[in-house]
């Protein structure tokens, strides 16, 4: 029988579970004739099926590994080949390990040797691909490059991750939300959310690509109509926050704030305004590609609407107190407050200041919330009606700044 027509020993096993059914049900004359077939198909002695065939079938465990069959010097030749060749695949080496192996002992880069040979001829595509992978591990490596620039600002950063209970206003968690479609190609719309951990005032912003112009104009944009100070800015890890020039921004900008990241691949240390990415942010506008000018303006008239509606006449609950379940240990029973909007609760703490607090009063007494909801789906939908532009579009839109916010 050829190597190719070679049963493997699941084959062969499997194919003695299913004649072991016919073999118990069989005569004696019928078990000679069935015996004859597994001896011809497996090629195992006949003692060896009949005890099979008495017995549960299924594979032992090795009870000790194999010794080794190919010696050190197949390693060494492998190597040198495979370097020869410029490392192609164990399918298109193994053919052809005897001639090159020849040939390289011709040009001293080895000792063609016959017991070598005669291995080299011998052996098979999968000892060859498992060989030249450990051969790989021992090859040196190209040194390290340093940190990066921007590897070095996010070290500079310390992680924590704001109390839940966190009694001062200010505290903003940042994150970036993906505007991007099926595929992350091209320029397309970013939302730029930041999220107040004390209040749960939520301001978001719409910019078209993540240059540090348009990075730099959404906070420019969030912090002139923000009713506290920041004190405190808590992005995630990614690029886009940590970079020198927003970095240097932030402390020019935000003197008085601290700088602090979440832990890397923890987005439960962002988890405040990782919920309003879902809830204020894709629970609007799925995952949908936007990626225009106009779909950036658009965007920005609705979450000006959005700001007054969630900050003015939404009310939050806030976590007040874990405590453990009497009945079982490992349970975490949470109690919240009363409910209130976010400005309710900087109104409480007299965090806004009273000239401000006029203004906004003024603003939510002349707001209809019934109306102000049916303005928010029409402009989602005005929004949808306009056409995104080819992916190819690469150019970062400095814009935000077109859109003025005012109270009145």
């Amino acid at each position: 029988m050829s190597p190719e027509d070679q049963m493997t020993i699941d084959e062969r096993y499997k194919y003695l579970r299913r004649m072991q059914k016919r073999y118990q049900k069989a005569s004696h004359g019928e078990r000679q004739a069935l015996l004859d077939e597994m001896e011809t198909v497996t090629e195992l002695h006949r003692k060896s099926l009949i005890r099979l065939m008495r017995g549960k079938i299924k594979r032992k465990r090795r009870r000790k590994q194999r010794g080794r069959r190919y010696s050190v010097d197949v390693d060494d030749a492998l190597r040198v080949i495979a370097e020869s060749t410029d490392y192609i695949c164990a399918e298109r080496l193994q053919p052809n390990l005897t001639w090159l192996a020849e040939h390289q002992g011709r040009h001293g880069e080895l000792t063609a040797t016959p017991d070598l040979l005669s291995q080299l001829a011998q052996i098979s595509v999968s000892t060859v691909r498992r060989r030249l992978a450990r051969i790989h591990q021992d090859e040196p490596r190209l040194p390290r490059k340093g940190p990066g620039r921007a590897n070095q600002v996010r070290r500079e950063i310390p992680m924590r991750r704001i109390p839940w209970n966190e009694q001062e206003p200010g505290h903003f968690e940042v994150d970036l939300v993906h505007h991007s479609g099926g595929a992350a190609s091209g320029n397309y719309v970013h939302t730029l959310q930041m999220i107040d951990v004390f209040s749960g005032w939520s301001e978001r912003v719409a910019v078209l690509g993540r240059s540090y112009l348009v990075m730099s104009d959404g906070f420019r944009r969030i912090e002139s109509r923000l009713p506290v100070p920041i004190a405190e800015i808590h992005p995630d890890n990614g690029s886009e926050f940590l970079n020198d020039h927003l970095v240097r921004y932030w402390r020019s900008h935000f003197q008085n704030a601290t700088l602090s990241r979440s832990r890397p691949y923890r987005k439960n240390d962002n988890r405040f305004v990782e919920q309003k990415n879902q809830t204020l942010v894709r629970a609007y506008l799925g995952s949908d590609r936007l990626d225009t000018v106009e779909q950036t303006i658009a965007l920005n008239q609705l979450y000006d609407q959005m700001w007054l509606y969630y900050n003015f006449f939404q009310p939050v609950m806030r976590l007040e107190e874990k405590v453990l379940s009497p009945s079982n240990a490992t349970r975490v029973r949470r109690k919240f407050d009363v409910a209130q909007t976010p400005y309710d609760r900087l109104c409480a703490v007299q965090a806004i200041p009273e000239a401000r607090k006029q203004q906004f009063d003024k603003l939510r007494q002349q707001t209809n919330p019934r109306q102000l909801r049916r303005t928010i789906y029409q402009a989602i939908d005005t929004l949808f009606a306009l056409p995104c532009s080819l992916p190819e579009q690469t150019q970062d839109v400095y814009l935000t700044l077109n859109l003025p916010f005012t109270f009145a």
